[in-house]
């Protein structure tokens, strides 16, 4: 989603000071940013609102980007990666998640998506006063808290997956002081993501700065064009995309096959469609974000026009290393997936597949490595997302601008598949199933596909398609669940085994909650 960072000298109040925050993206961020500039004089202008909602993004993404909680948290377990010297991604890639290293600690301390949880509070509660400047119309007004509801929503969900049971609040003020409150269930909290999301979806546009049919929204949103919001802000289908995962986490598939036909007869609507491999991974592509590309479907990004190059809060920081392609210092990459791994997932009896695999027409056969560069060589280096200095260097300076991606069209098709598989609906998951194929020029399944088989196979594309966007910890809590036949897994579900530890600084600060029983 891009975050707006251009004349940061026209920013003032809460906003100005959320932004100032988020660039920094360090361990100083703290609930305290939120509190320090509510008084009523910096909600009462047209400019306010402008730098508070921009402000929501920012925190958002710099929780999802802090420590590289993306990845750490949804990428590694029981993942696809290794790690060859990292002990502390070995604990996570294993599950030793108490595991004594300050990485593991500074993961699972949940404080920086209180900040912005409770910026978004602040934000709803304090909006209103910049109804006084004509300029900021009761259309401004709807639009904006309606994007606030649903950015806390999206984040409750985030943690629920990650922690389980959590503090809930949504109100600033005392409400916000996190360090005091108790745990609120983990079904409640997504029972209210739910409604949030379906009370504000019909009051997000499909796309900012357009003249919708259904709806009365700015047409020129904050003054700027319809291209110029690309893959920004959260839409009406970025609601509905939220709304099948919660169902789908949660087991209710009815519900997930619902919200999941609205993206699938809507797509075109937010200019969205479905990715060539050769736009997935190219250094200017599908993750460099910017104004040509519409297809992030909930994305946050780093554009390096607007000074938003970090090192932190991308995969390349982990994955990249010096190969023929690449010039780094780094000679072997954090994580990597090793040959077995690949050739299991991208088997050359399938076809062509572009992301990866062989071409037996020639002799001798080509080599397709579009996800994996220095294949050849003892460890691999995975390079379906390289954004390196904003796609223009190819890595001397280890600098990165890759967009966050929770979701994008691909995803929603196959959690669609695997939806219909769970309902019984197999002809109809082998078709979304095949069309996904198609599009990666690998064979269509058996159409004698059906029960558990179907089930693994959709979810195996799902690790062929999404290795790297932080999907695959959380497809296999889905899948073991779905499957129900690993009892090992079904005793850790039960005793809260799939949550992170609470880190020990958070537990100190806050005597009314205890650590997850798993992890005593």
């Amino acid at each position: 989603m891009k975050i707006l960072y251009t004349d940061w000298k026209k920013f003032c109040g809460i906003g100005l000071l959320l932004i100032l925050i988020t660039a920094s993206c360090n361990k100083k961020l703290d609930l305290q940013s939120t509190r320090i500039a509510d008084e009523e004089g910096h909600w009462s202008s047209y400019e306010n609102a402008r730098s508070g909602i921009i402000g929501l993004y920012g925190l958002t993404r710099a929780a999802l980007a802090q420590n590289n909680t993306h990845w750490i948290c949804g990428e590694l377990r029981q993942g696809d990666f290794k790690s060859l010297q990292r002990s502390d991604l070995n604990a996570v890639i294993s599950g030793k998640l108490n595991a004594g290293y300050p990485l593991l600690q500074q993961v699972s301390n949940w404080r920086s998506f209180y900040a912005a949880i409770n910026a978004c509070n602040l934000f709803i509660e304090r909006v209103s006063g910049c109804l006084n400047d004509i300029r900021y119309t009761e259309a401004y007004y709807n639009l904006d808290v309606a994007q606030a509801r649903a950015l806390r929503a999206f984040l409750y969900f985030y943690m629920v997956r990650i922690w389980g049971d959590i503090p809930f609040s949504t109100s600033s003020g005392e409400g916000g002081n996190f360090d005091a409150m108790s745990i609120t269930g983990k079904d409640a909290i997504l029972t209210f993501a739910t409604s949030e999301l379906k009370e504000v979806a019909g009051k997000l546009p499909y796309l900012y700065s357009t003249i919708d049919p259904d709806q009365i929204f700015p047409s020129n949103y904050y003054n700027e064009s319809a291209d110029y919001w690309a893959n920004a802000p959260l839409t009406r289908l970025a609601a509905y995309a939220l709304l099948a995962h919660i169902a789908a986490w949660q087991g209710n598939y009815i519900d997930a096959s619902i919200y999941t036909e609205v993206v699938a007869n809507n797509y075109t609507k937010s200019n969205l469609d479905y990715v060539p491999v050769s736009t997935l991974v190219s250094p200017s592509g599908f993750f460099a974000g910017g104004t040509n590309n519409y297809r992030q479907l909930i994305g946050f990004n780093f554009t390096k026009e607007r000074g938003e190059t970090t090192v932190d809060g991308h995969i390349e920081n982990l994955t990249l290393a010096n190969t023929n392609s690449f010039y780094m210092s780094k000679k072997l990459p954090d994580i990597y997936v090793d040959k077995s791994t690949i050739g299991n997932l991208f088997p050359s009896t399938n076809g062509n597949d572009d992301r990866f695999g062989y071409d037996f027409q020639y002799t001798p056969a080509l080599l397709y490595t579009t996800y994996f560069e220095n294949y050849n060589a003892e460890i691999p280096v995975f390079k379906k997302i390289r954004v390196v200095d904003g796609g223009v260097n190819t890595g001397q300076f280890a600098v990165f601008n890759s967009s966050i991606v929770f979701t994008r069209l691909e995803e929603i098709l196959l959690l669609r598949a695997e939806a219909f598989a769970a309902l019984g609906r197999e002809a109809d998951a082998r078709n979304l199933l095949n069309t996904l194929r198609g599009k990666r020029s690998i064979d269509p399944v058996s159409p004698l596909l059906s029960g558990s088989q179907l089930i693994d196979e959709i979810f195996r594309e799902r690790r062929r398609e999404l290795m790297g966007e932080g999907w695959r910890w959380y497809d296999v809590v889905r899948e073991k669940k779905l499957l129900n036949n690993d009892p090992t897994f079904n005793a850790m579900v039960k005793n809260g085994g799939i949550y992170w530890p609470i880190a020990q600084e958070v537990l100190s600060r806050n005597n009314k909650i205890e650590q997850n029983n798993y992890w005593k």
